[in-house]
């Protein structure tokens, strides 16, 4: 049984995710991870592996996150492909009747959403092309010369070139969404369109739906009498009061059909020649016209139906907090996803912090912060009891406060070689402070051994007058992650060339969601 999935599907998925981070039941949080990932591929940087798709990856993206972020209502926007303004384009026009069976003139795409018929200006102001030159002489339409710059309400040329294109406005950029939403290859679209009093204007002046804007023209025919401009010609359909005005040239050709009543209420129609007297008395080829509907509740409408905005994008800025350090500087990640309620570490509760760390973390006694000296992914171990190790990779150290970071990774339980257990045991271990030797831990294989400041407990420390925040909370030397491994539900992964994060510096983060 052959069925599809619609476009208006995809279109509705999109807004039901904008109103799921909206909600106040539901949490959503950008992440990064994967530190040195060039030890786990050293192609990694040049060919970054493509995620996989399964429960057993989805534990492992745990292991290796870093931090996350949370996902506000003011940091999400629907957005469509960028198609910017340029002088001797060619753009497709809109039209209802896009298929497999009648391609875009331009894009030949089978989908008016996947076709070109769209366009953002040099002021970042948005048109939609209702007409784009298309004739019996162009089949494809005209190359369009004059830029739209206007914001009038109801559509026209854009200038005095002749390049026959017709443009809608729909919307200006705000600076904001320039800033946060604006890339190379989408364009963002405006929140709360129907309730937006700004955006109402926009909309076609009828009240009703169905209003006709354009008719073309495939085929002139001929012998159709002489010169003579007909008025009020019918707009037949399922809608009412559509009128054109059909212009027949010296040649009895049909030369021009311009809209002079838009009517109402039509999703089909076509243009009556015959009860008007426009017939053709020689018996030669009759003229072929196509009346294009427009979308439901008229250009301007919704935008989100009209523009098919199918994908919505996600602005996460990483900025260095000193009073929330859970965006290491100093360490590399490789990898950005988004996860869906995540739980408070050990709690049945859902995050609600801004940002959460998702690593443990140890802090060294003072005297030894400048008798050691940490690279990010040494192994560190820490012998718990007989035959059982506790073992991590260094994510990042603190030379002034001793705060170690590091993540374990479950691989080291679970695989084995030539057939032997695994070195540390099927148990992934963690750390302890109440240890006999006092908490002590060796750095790869022991060619250090570093105490745990096992004196220690809270969320800060002061150092010469100056107050750090460590960005989680030690217990006697030993904090554990803001969140809940394997909690919630990861949504999107991304794997990235290596980005090495430094105290000067942000990062954004726009990730576009396809639905």
């Amino acid at each position: 049984m052959a069925a599809i999935i619609t476009e208006q599907f995809r279109v509705l998925s999109a807004g039901n995710f904008l109103s799921g981070i909206s909600s106040t039941g539901s949490s959503y949080y950008t992440w990064v991870g994967l530190p040195n990932a060039v030890n786990l591929d050293a192609n990694w940087n040049t060919s970054p592996p493509s995620p996989i798709d399964s429960i057993n990856e989805e534990n492992r993206y745990w292991d290796t996150m870093l931090a996350m972020k949370k996902i506000n209502s003011s940091d999400v926007k629907r957005v469509v492909e960028k198609y910017t303004w340029a002088t001797g384009e060619k753009y497709d026009m809109y039209r209802h009747d896009y298929s497999r069976n009648n391609l875009a003139p331009v894009s030949k795409s089978t989908t008016l959403y996947n076709s070109k018929y769209y366009v953002i200006n040099k002021d970042y102001r948005v048109y939609i092309c209702l007409h784009n030159g298309i004739s019996p002489e162009n089949p494809t339409g005209k190359p369009s010369l004059d830029e739209p710059l206007f914001t009038d309400l109801e559509p026209r040329s854009a200038g005095s070139s002749g390049d026959d294109y017709v443009w809608k406005y729909l919307y200006t950029l705000t600076p904001s969404d320039i800033l946060r939403f604006d890339s190379s290859n989408f364009i963002p679209v405006p929140n709360d369109w129907s309730t937006n009093p700004n955006n109402i204007s926009v909309k076609d002046n009828s009240s009703t739906s169905g209003q006709i804007k354009i008719v073309t023209i495939s085929s002139r025919g001929a012998g159709y009498g002489t010169a003579l401009t007909y008025n009020n010609v019918d707009i037949f359909g399922d809608g009412e009061g559509a009128k054109a005005s059909v212009t027949v040239n010296s040649d009895g050709k049909i030369q021009s059909v311009d809209v002079s009543n838009g009517g109402s209420g039509y999703s089909f129609a076509t243009l009556d020649l015959d009860s008007a007297g426009i017939v053709n008395t020689a018996s030669s080829v009759d003229a072929v016209t196509s009346v294009v509907i427009p979308p439901d509740g008229g250009h301007g409408a919704d935008i989100y139906n009209e523009l098919g905005s199918r994908k919505v994008m996600i602005y996460s800025r990483l900025e260095n907090d000193a009073t929330n350090p859970d965006f290491i500087t100093g360490n590399e990640f490789a990898r950005i996803g988004v996860v869906k309620d995540p739980l408070v570490y050990q709690s049945s509760s859902k995050v609600s912090s801004e940002k959460a760390s998702a690593v443990y973390a140890l802090k060294v006694t003072a005297g030894q912060l400048n008798q050691v000296s940490f690279v990010a992914d040494d192994v560190i171990t820490q012998t718990i009891g007989v035959g059982s190790t506790a073992i991590g990779r260094v994510v990042s150290f603190d030379n002034n406060t001793g705060v170690l970071k590091y993540w374990q990774d479950s691989q080291v339980a679970t695989s084995s070689t030539a057939g032997a257990n695994p070195l540390y045991g099927y148990k992934l271990l963690r750390f302890q402070n109440q240890l006999t030797n006092g908490g002590s831990f060796n750095v790869n294989g022991g060619n250090a051994t570093v105490a745990i400041d096992t004196s220690f407990s809270g969320i800060s420390t002061v150092l010469n007058n100056r107050t750090y925040f460590l960005g989680q909370t030690f217990d006697k030397g030993t904090a554990n992650p803001e969140v809940n491994p394997q909690s919630g539900q990861i949504i999107y992964v991304d794997n990235r060339p290596s980005v090495l994060r430094s105290s000067n510096q942000k990062e954004d983060i726009k990730i576009v969601l396809e639905f």
